[in-house]
Order: structure tokens, then sequence, then C-alpha cells
């Protein structure tokens, strides 16, 4: 990968899809795809492929495509890395425990979800698809025990700063965002925000403009 380049989050977002696409394709046994196939799989303009693609290199030949095990090759060791992912999910109320209870393997399985963290007593203890959730209080301990280098963050928005604050203090590198605020933090740490009544609204948008 050039990391001279700087790589839009617009082409960031659209390499998962590209990866779970190869990967469908590897399964049904194809060696290469054109730039037009993938736009029609994906609905992406072929322009678009072709520029997100130009960021890390060569990576296709023009009239004769992109070979899917070598495209599955590079996400793995360029965009995944060869180092196993170890996340924390912060705080298992009702969307804390969906996520938990998500097979996260089907999609990434250089991902693990390590533990989750709560207040509730009532939860503290239990376990929820194999991952036991801790108290709050025994984060900075957890996270320095089990090497987790990522969270999801699933609080309500006045309990996100604090928590990002802790997190970032204990080593935490990547935060996914689901609190409704704009975390404050290290620029050495990324946060993707995911603001679900933003996306709703979006899709609203499109639903009535259709």
């Amino acid at each position: 990968m050039n990391s001279k380049k700087r790589i839009p989050n617009a082409t960031m977002k659209r390499l998962p899809l590209y990866n779970r696409y190869f990967k469908e394709v590897e399964k049904s046994g194809t060696d290469r795809v054109s730039s037009k196939e993938i736009s029609e799989a994906l609905d992406i303009d072929s322009a678009t492929i072709r520029r997100d693609f130009s960021y890390f290199g060569e990576l296709g030949r023009k009239g004769y495509g992109y070979n899917v095990k070598n495209l599955l090759k590079f996400f793995t060791e360029h965009i995944h890395g060869n180092e196993i992912r170890n996340v924390a999910i912060i705080g298992a109320g009702n969307l804390g425990s969906a996520l938990l209870n998500y097979k996260f393997s089907s999609i990434n399985d250089r991902m693990n979800i390590i533990a989750a963290f709560d207040r509730n007593e009532s939860i503290v203890g239990s376990v929820i698809n194999d991952t036991k959730i801790f108290h709050s209080d025994e984060l900075e301990k957890i996270v320095s025990e089990q090497s987790i280098d990522a969270a999801i963050l699933t609080l309500p928005a006045d309990s996100g700063q604090d928590m990002a604050e802790r997190l970032v203090a204990a080593g935490i590198r990547g935060i996914l965002n689901f609190t409704p605020i704009k975390l404050d933090i290290s620029d050495e740490v990324y946060v993707h925000n995911i603001d679900l009544s933003v996306e709703l609204q979006a899709l609203f948008f499109y639903m009535k403009h259709f």
C-alpha cells in the first residue's frame, strides 16, 4: 500500500464490500473478474472501482481484469493485516447485546470479541455468545491483560466522552462510536462514528426522493 497517498474515507468504506465480493466469487470458482462485473454486482460505478483500487497500486491489468486470489491475498495482508484484532464492547445493553450475538467471524476471521463491559450489576458476570461481561471498573485491567486494541462504544451519550478517555488511556487505538456525540480525544486514536438517527434520516430522505 502506498502510505504517501491519503485514502479517502469513501474508498475505505467500500473496501469491505470489495473484500466480501471477492470471497463470494472465489467460492463460485471464478478466477478473475472485470471492473464491470464488480460494478454490476455491487452497484458501484466502474470508474469509482478503478479509482479506489488505484490508491493501492496495480491490482489489475487492462483487458484482463482482477485476479480473485491475488485480490483476496492483498486484502488479507494490507487491509485486515496479519494480526488478530482483539475487540471490546463497551455497554452491554440492547445494542451491545445484539452486537455480542452477531457472528463477526462470518465477515472477518481476524477479529475476536474478547470482552464486554457494563455497570449494570444484573448482567455483570454473565456470558453472551461466549463473551463474558465485566464490570466497567475492570476495564483498564482486562484491556491490558487481553491485549485489546479496539473498542465498540454503545453507551448513552452522557457516558461516551468519559469512557472514551479511559479507553485511550488504557491503550485502545481505534473506537467504533455508536454514541450520538463527537468524541474529543487524541488524534492518534482513530474514531469511526455511526449515528443511527442520522442514518435513518438519510434513509427516509432517499425513500422520499427515490
